[in-house]
């Protein structure tokens, strides 16, 4: 019995070249690369092109050979030498997220089970759910690895030596921290309300904030540490209110912005 298949390469081209342009154009907006659409729209033909070595005669270890000669490639194509590894590591990291997600569609959608055996029911993958569904996939992954990068960016772990104890607190730079001991001109790092730190030599500075003005209960401290940065000149005081910002404990002042 002979079982005729009809390969359409134009179509299995346009579906390669459009993953590998969603794949990098992705990994372009996650590194924050400063490439032209063209090298995107270039680096995608030189990926679809591989769909040829399909018709060579080459074992599984050859063709792994030369998909990674060919990624090589495609990179360089795209993005050039300046980030290549963090370029190239992205690359196979989003291609894979994207893989993981249409194969789960696929399950979804084409099998179904009897108890724990799976099978095919011959709906098969339906195109253009692939063709809508994996930018807006990508887009989303885009959109929440930005988010969390910005939160990281903005936020910091800090130690807190006071009286032989230490504190771990998550801190977040606010350039608006310009809070100051008029005194001794040392810097303030306000710390959430809820946070226990002992304060039994404490002294009052004051402060004034939008419509607002007071004063705030202060105390030295024999060191702070923020990522791996030693402050020993600052003051921390104890805000009057707690801070609902995404489990931050301390508020850093500004000054701490050029060592950070």
């Amino acid at each position: 019995m002979v079982i005729e298949m009809k390969v359409y390469l134009d179509l299995v081209f346009f579906v390669n070249f459009f993953f590998d342009f969603i794949i990098l154009l992705a990994t372009k907006l996650v590194l924050k690369e400063v490439v032209p659409l063209w090298r995107i729209f270039l680096g995608s033909l030189v990926a679809s092109s591989s769909i040829f070595l399909l018709f060579l005669s080459l074992s599984s270890f050859e063709l792994f050979l030369i998909k990674v000669v060919v990624s090589v490639f495609i990179i360089l194509v795209t993005f050039g030498r300046r980030n290549f590894l963090s370029d190239i590591l992205y690359f196979y990291l989003i291609s894979m997220i994207l893989g993981g997600f249409l194969y789960l569609f696929d399950i979804s959608f084409t099998y179904k089970n009897q108890g724990v055996v799976f099978f095919s029911h011959g709906l098969g993958l339906n195109m253009m759910a692939i063709l809508l569904l994996s930018p807006i996939f990508l887009f989303f992954y885009v959109k929440q690895n930005r988010k969390y990068k910005s939160e990281i960016s903005v936020t910091h772990s800090v130690e807190i030596y006071v009286d032989d104890k230490v504190f771990l607190l998550k801190g977040m730079l606010d350039t608006g921290n310009q809070l100051r001991d008029p005194c001794t001109g040392k810097s303030v790092i306000l710390v959430d309300s809820k946070v226990s730190i002992p304060m039994s030599k404490f002294f009052y500075v004051p402060y004034k904030a939008l419509n607002t003005e007071g004063v705030i209960p202060c105390c030295k401290v024999e060191r702070v540490i923020v990522d791996d940065h030693v402050f020993s000149k600052c003051l921390i005081g104890i805000s009057k209110d707690s801070f609902s910002l995404n489990g931050v404990d301390c508020i850093l002042p500004n000054q701490f912005k050029e060592e950070l």
